[in-house]
């Protein structure tokens, strides 16, 4: 890993997301990908860390990007959407790459429907914040950094 990639932070946003702020905003809120991005790319600059961002409606692509981790970011951040009650490849991904992966949910899952309760991604996350809204980005970034350091 080179030194560059010891302070870099890889987010993933997964399916939908590319609609943030005018998909459910009763439940999403109005904050846009972009507002999502800048408040983490931000959070990570604070603490002497760059961000890199990539969103995806399809799995394969975000596969791709976790695989090509390895090499290029200290730690992942993933809201990996749908896919977290769905995709045994994200999880085999993350745990295969063996790095800090945090995951993220805007709203709380839990309060939701029953299958939103299930997440194939928690059992390998390093740390989960779900329901804190869009601020769950920056404690991620906090967290992710926080672990990174110990």
């Amino acid at each position: 890993m080179t030194d560059n990639a010891s302070r870099t932070i890889l987010l993933l946003n997964g399916p939908n997301l590319n609609l943030l702020g005018t998909r459910e905003p009763e439940i999403y809120g109005h904050d846009t990908l972009e507002d999502v991005q800048e408040l983490a790319r931000t959070a990570a600059a604070e603490l002497g860390f760059q961000l890199r961002a990539l969103q995806s409606n399809h799995e394969g692509v975000l596969l791709d990007a976790i695989h090509e981790a390895r090499g290029t970011a200290a730690g992942i951040i993933i809201n990996p959407g749908a896919f977290t009650h769905t995709s045994v490849a994200l999880a085999d991904a993350i745990s295969g790459v063996s790095l800090p992966a945090i995951e993220v949910h805007i709203s709380n899952v839990h309060q939701r429907e029953a299958f939103r309760h299930h997440s194939y991604i928690s059992p390998v996350a390093s740390s989960i914040i779900i329901g804190a809204g869009v601020n769950g980005y920056k404690l991620a970034v906090e967290q992710l950094v926080h672990l990174l350091q110990k």
